[in-house]
């Protein structure tokens, strides 16, 4: 992860009708990246191919979001969820991600393959942005980054036990 790369601010932005489209072992190793995700990262093939997908994560990512999404695509089911991305050069991005395993003829996981779209700048705004100052800001609270997740992630719980939803009724709810 490219983690000395300082943030701009910088935000960079995509069509509607563009996709977003990478494939990762099962180990989060990139194994397929698409022309769109190339020039929004501003990575090369070469870069990017055996790489971890991490290499895009941006700190401002609550990394409760992160376990979330890796713990229902490992179970074997399919998540939307908001996403900041960053840049090569520090620039973010935000998606709405659809994350689902790939599978062989066994039904047994291979890997994971994401198509991102441009998310609805409302939701973001209005929804998504505060929730994720408000969870990285709990994570951030704690020296220890295990229990800041930990913390993080029981307000995203508490949070769905209050609106009575699952994680994914909760995000079509924003969409």
């Amino acid at each position: 992860m490219a983690k000395d790369v300082n943030l701009t601010g910088h935000e960079r932005t995509f069509e509607d009708d563009e996709i977003i489209v990478s494939k990762t072992d099962l180990k989060g190793h990139l194994t397929y990246v698409n022309d769109v995700f190339l020039t929004l990262a501003s990575y090369t093939e070469a870069e990017c191919l055996g790489a971890p997908h991490s290499k895009i994560r941006n700190p401002n990512m609550p990394r409760c979001i992160f376990k979330l999404l890796w713990d229902t695509i490992q179970d074997g089911r399919e998540i939307f969820a908001y996403v900041v991305n960053r840049s090569a050069n520090g620039d973010h991005y935000w998606v709405l991600a659809h994350v689902t395993p790939s599978k062989d003829a066994m039904g047994n996981i291979t890997g994971y393959h994401s198509n991102r779209r441009t998310p609805n700048r409302e939701v973001l705004n209005g929804t998504i942005i505060p929730l994720y100052q408000k969870l990285k800001a709990e994570e951030d609270r704690h020296a220890n980054a295990r229990d800041g997740m930990e913390a993080s992630m029981k307000m995203v719980t508490d949070l769905l036990a209050e609106s009575g939803m699952e994680y994914d009724e909760f995000i079509a709810g924003l969409v």
